[in-house]
């Protein structure tokens, strides 16, 4: 690795165009967040030529989506120790030869695995690039500018995906949703390994927390597979509580193990940080609900009304566009309202958005059923992951920049797993009991109404979690706490006093 950061350093101490350097990591954060949600769309026809099971199925994202969350805090605080671009060089190198393997795949089982070791790869991307953003803009107008468009990226990126998806199944084939990655990443990593800077975090020791880091994912991977599997044993069952006990076993090993290392993987004082607990314990929630729209409202479109795949990714424009626009109205109105206040109302928004979805019919259509909750979500998603991102990351000292980062990436990336995991269980028994209701052997329209049935539960299921995201943001995050997100865009209180002291970041306990 040192070989390799030296043949690419930037020579000399030069100054780099910071937007420059924005412009690059976002290119490879829009690759990751791009194949979280590039696959949806494929499903059906990889379930067909993979001869996947329905219950299998969504394993094609978990895995991904699981690895990814598991590893994040140790890619995050890695970042730290030895070198973020370092890390996100080495990253992409995973995620590209990863691609290339989920393209190449022969089996269920062979694109599952290549899809953890993708997650792996964008594990070590991910947080390196943000800690890399959140180093090179200093808070204020500049960070809340570039961490507007890292949002937009974030999340605009997932609904890109379903358009590239369908265009590229339809017109090439699945395989090529994972291909297309292979040119990016070799770009990326020539452009980034000349123009983007080193740092790394002034530490007192230089160590990976590899007792931390297994358990961590070992639960949390034990945790999903417990939730997806109650389909199977259902939630009372002794396998199911069995792997409930594993999990909650594994993760209170990892507490233990946190409290005890020298360095180790969370340093578990940092999350007396308030506004960073609570952007976190936002984000798991919100991205479970936000899971939603990619998993059932494609499989709706598909299913339901009988798009195309380039016709569902054509439908999916209208939330990339929505997405965007709002994310450039969230900056703008960050210095007018507050930075707490527009997460508020963006969470809001993006709840009534998936209730709108839970409307969905069988004999519904495209423009009455699918449209108007589609723009309701982008403005409520464009609303809510800038100021979060900026909350998340704020009140953060800079040698914790990759593990706050880390931190922040892996509520996402769990939350969804964790989320699409307890939706899926809930709209496969709500289909279920839809057709247990039926006397003899259903009609193709029963089982259409089924399944829309299951649909319209996991959609109020996402809302709930959304809502729950809004209920948590107003309770524990303070004015206080984001004062100095407020003070440095411009924004004062109408009732705030006269001067306001910048909080101070939490300092390393060890």
């Amino acid at each position: 690795m040192s070989a390799l950061s030296s043949t690419l350093a930037p020579p000399g101490r030069r100054s780099v165009n910071p937007w420059l350097v924005l412009t690059l990591v976002c290119l490879a954060q829009f690759m990751v967040i791009l194949d979280a949600t590039i696959v949806n769309v494929a499903l059906p026809t990889l379930q067909d030529d993979l001869h996947f099971s329905s219950s299998s199925l969504q394993w094609v994202v978990n895995a991904y989506t699981l690895v990814f969350g598991g590893f994040l805090l140790l890619g995050g605080r890695a970042a730290d120790l030895f070198g973020r671009r370092r890390l996100f060089l080495a990253g992409v190198v995973v995620f590209t030869a990863a691609s290339l393997l989920d393209g190449l795949s022969t089996g269920s089982g062979m694109l599952i695995a290549a899809r953890a070791l993708q997650g792996l790869g964008a594990a070590l991307v991910s947080p390196a690039a943000l800690s890399i953003v959140t180093t090179t803009f200093e808070e204020g107008k500049p960070r809340t500018r570039a961490m507007g468009i890292w949002a937009a990226i974030a999340v605009g990126g997932g609904a890109v995906g379903m358009l590239l998806g369908g265009i590229l199944t339809e017109y090439a084939s699945w395989r090529w949703i994972f291909f297309v990655n292979v040119p990016v990443g070799i770009v990326t990593f020539l452009l980034a390994g000349r123009f983007v800077p080193e740092s790394t975090a002034a530490l007192r020791h230089r160590s990976f927390d590899l007792a931390g880091s297994i358990t961590v994912t070992a639960g949390l991977s034990s945790l999903v597979y417990a939730i997806v599997k109650t389909q199977d044993y259902g939630w009372t069952s002794g396998r199911t509580l069995g792997l409930l006990a594993v999990s909650a076993v594994l993760l209170t090993a990892f507490a233990l193990i946190e409290t005890r290392t020298r360095e180790p993987l969370v340093r578990l004082s940092i999350l007396r940080t308030r506004s960073l607990t609570a952007a976190n314990a936002v984000m798991l929630v919100v991205a479970g609900g936000m899971f939603a729209i990619f998993f059932f409202a494609t499989l709706y479109v598909q299913q339901i009304l009988g798009l195309s795949p380039v016709e569902a990714g054509l439908g999916f424009i209208p939330l990339t566009i929505g997405i965007v626009a709002a994310s450039g109205l969230a900056q703008a109105l960050i210095p007018q309202v507050g930075v707490r206040n527009v997460a508020l109302a963006g969470t809001a928004i993006a709840a009534a958005g998936l209730l709108l979805f839970s409307r969905v019919s069988v004999d519904g259509s495209y423009l009455s059923d699918v449209l108007p909750a589609l723009l309701v979500m982008a403005v409520g998603l464009g609303l809510t992951f800038v100021p979060l991102t900026l909350i998340a990351t704020t009140n953060v000292a800079a040698e914790d920049a990759g593990l706050s980062s880390g931190l922040f990436n892996t509520s996402q990336q769990v939350g969804g797993a964790l989320g699409l995991a307890i939706l899926s269980t809930i709209a496969a028994n709500a289909t279920s009991s839809s057709l247990d209701g039926i006397a003899g052997a259903p009609t193709a329209h029963q089982q259409a109404s089924a399944l829309v049935d299951g649909f319209q539960a996991g959609f109020l299921g996402g809302a709930a979690l959304v809502a729950l995201g809004f209920v948590l943001l107003a309770a524990f995050v303070r004015r206080s706490d984001v004062v100095a997100i407020d003070q440095a865009d411009g924004y004062v209180p109408a009732d705030a006093p006269v001067a306001l002291a910048p909080v101070t970041p939490v300092e390393d306990a060890a």
